[in-house]
Parts: C-alpha cells; structure tokens; sequence
C-alpha cells in the first residue's frame, strides 16, 4: 500500500473524460525570479470517477458554506482570480449563495 499523501498546493488542473477525472496539484516555487518561468512542481495526482468527482463537489460545497455561515467570515475570492477562470461575478454569487 503507498503512503498517504499530505501536502499543500497552490495550483490545481483537472481534466475529464467519459471515464473518469484527474485532478493535478502543484506547488509553486515561493520567490520566482521576474525574467524566469518556473514551472510549479507537481505534488499529486488523484485519479476518481465522474460520480465520485460530483459527490465530492457538493460535499466540498456545503462543508464550506457551513464554515462560512458557523464562523461569520466569508472566505474572499480576488476578482482577478475569477476573471482569469472566465467566472462572472453573477454566477459565483449565484454558486455560493447560503
């Protein structure tokens, strides 16, 4: 059996087909030179069906409006963010609605 995985991760990417999804996360290096790309590093990969992709989805979901509505503090989000995503403001409002 391999070891647990426990790490932290800045970056993701996911991917889906009619089989199953990837979702990718890296780390990127904390003080990157301004003339020079470094790549992020990847720290894992989790391989999941659609199904279990979903589920997790909604779970996450709720789990982090019940943190929010519990706590009082609304998690943030930069706008630039969302617009380098393609998000609109309306459907991120709309998503997250308690």
């Amino acid at each position: 059996m391999t070891e647990p995985i426990d790490t932290y991760s800045d970056q993701f990417m996911i991917t889906t087909t009619p089989f199953g999804a990837n979702l990718s996360f890296h780390l990127n290096t904390p003080h990157p030179e301004q003339a020079k790309v470094i790549p992020a590093e990847r720290v894992a990969i989790i391989r999941m069906s659609n199904e279990h992709l979903k589920v997790m989805t909604i779970i996450i979901a709720r789990q982090i409006k019940k943190m929010e509505r519990d706590s009082g503090v609304k998690v943030e989000v930069d706008p630039r963010i969302m617009n380098s995503l393609g998000i609109g403001r309306e459907d991120w409002d709309k998503f997250w609605e308690l």
